[in-house]
């Protein structure tokens, strides 16, 4: 894929695209075929980078992982699971933290697990730790060896009582794939319950699982010996879809986004509707689409589910600058989100970040030193400018920022966009986005 995208702006992104499967679902439902004693069969797969990265790790491990030509579909076949080697994950994983969410199910396929030191320091800081610590509370013992971690457990992984400090979705999925077949019963408490997360729910339950979603994040599994291999359609990438929705608002634009779901988007709905943006529901989709007139600015606060998704602030943030007044968003979820407001400010946009919490929701960064508020003030013109995309989201929406932007603005390290976002060069082309790839 070319690494440079040339963007002339100004130009109303207007047409229909397709969504596929969700990336925060996707991968994670092939991780689990590792748990059946026979094939699995995921549908509505999307093309993106990080489905290719678990194809590679699945097959180092001994998973046959097959391709329909015509429908995409994945079979994933465990049947000759097998140890692979350190120094091979490291190379097929890149910087992802998937391989993590492989400890539990390779426990219960082989009885052991290896972890590479992911860019070095990544294997010892705060996520992955906590990671380590649940399945330690399975039972599991880490030992941290030179390259990487070898997990095991000689006694088998027995069911654990759970509290997460945070309902992390990372934390969550680890619990899932690890009490399925866990002896005993485990019990979650404070788990994340995003759609994502309900979705790969049905997929274990597909598959023989024993699971109940109750009252106050409580999630309770009761291990099974054996698990069967699932046939399962992904649900809808809704981050996906309230980008291209995003993009359709800054660029005054019209956009039909084939396979959004209304019942995954309802926060985001609500405020798009808030700002000024305007869409229409039917059984296939949502079309979003600038109606004219001025945007409204307003308070946003990201949150867990069902709270306004932390992946939907960035591209809406350029939506803000867009809004004739003085709009504030609190970001809670992630501390270190709004880096990329920094090239929206230099194409023109009037935001200022604060260490603060202005907001209402309870928030883990407000004591330290993160600057994790944003004040922006509109509207503003937006002007072309050598942008470098700095991460997926942020990526995304600078993508926007360009496309919405007077003048020509250059844009540096597109692969990024490639894990989450399927074919969006081709999905920009049939908008009638004007661009060069070099």
């Amino acid at each position: 894929m070319a690494s440079v995208l040339t963007i002339r702006g100004g130009v109303p992104l207007t047409g229909k695209v397709p969504v596929r499967g969700a990336k925060n679902l996707v991968p994670k439902a092939m991780v689990a075929s590792l748990l059946a004693s026979d094939a699995s069969v995921l549908r509505n797969v999307p093309e993106i980078r990080d489905v290719e990265i678990v194809t590679s790790l699945l097959r180092l491990h001994g998973v046959e992982v097959s391709k329909d030509p015509v429908t995409g579909d994945l079979t994933l076949d465990p049947t000759n699971v097998k140890t692979a080697q350190m120094k091979d994950i490291d190379a097929h994983a890149g910087d992802s933290r998937i391989p993590i969410l492989f400890c539990g199910p390779l426990i219960h396929a082989i009885g052991e697990a290896f972890i590479p030191d992911l860019g070095g320091c990544r294997i010892g800081d705060r996520p992955i730790d906590y990671h380590l610590d649940v399945l330690r509370q399975f039972g599991a013992i880490v030992d941290k060896r030179p390259g990487g971690i070898s997990i095991s457990a000689p006694k088998g992984l027995k069911g654990a009582k759970l509290t997460l400090p945070y309902p992390s979705v990372g934390a969550t999925e680890q619990v899932l794939l690890t009490a399925t077949r866990a002896e005993g019963i485990t019990e979650l408490s404070g788990a994340a319950i995003e759609p994502e997360i309900m979705d790969l729910i049905a997929v274990l339950q597909k598959m023989g699982a024993i699971i109940s979603v109750q009252t106050d994040r409580v999630i309770r599994i009761e291990g099974v010996p054996e698990l069967v291999g699932f046939n399962h359609r992904a649900l809808p990438d809704r981050n996906e879809a309230a980008s291209w929705a995003s993009a359709a608002l800054v660029t005054k634009g019209d956009i039909y986004v084939e396979g959004a779901n209304q019942g995954d988007l309802t926060a985001f709905l609500n405020t798009y509707r808030k700002i000024g943006g305007a869409f229409d529901i039917d059984d296939d989709g949502i079309r979003f689409y600038h109606p004219g007139g001025s945007l409204s600015p307003l308070v946003l606060e990201t949150d867990v589910h069902p709270g306004f998704m932390t992946d939907w602030q960035q591209p809406l943030v350029v939506a803000l600058t867009q809004a004739e007044g003085v709009s504030i968003v609190h970001e809670t979820v992630y501390e270190n989100r709004f880096g990329f407001t920094e090239a929206l400010i230099r194409m023109g946009a009037n935001i200022q970040v604060h260490r603060e919490c202005l907001g209402s929701i309870p928030c883990r960064f407000g004591q330290r030193n993160f600057l994790h508020s944003a004040v922006i003030s509109g509207p503003t013109q937006l002007s072309g400018a050598e942008i470098d995309i700095p991460d997926l989201r942020g990526g995304f929406s600078h993508l926007i920022a360009a496309l919405a932007a007077t003048g020509t603005s250059r844009v540096t390290g597109i692969e990024l966009i490639n894990r989450g976002y399927e074919h969006f060069q081709s999905k920009l082309e049939g908008l009638g986005a004007d661009f060069d790839v070099e």
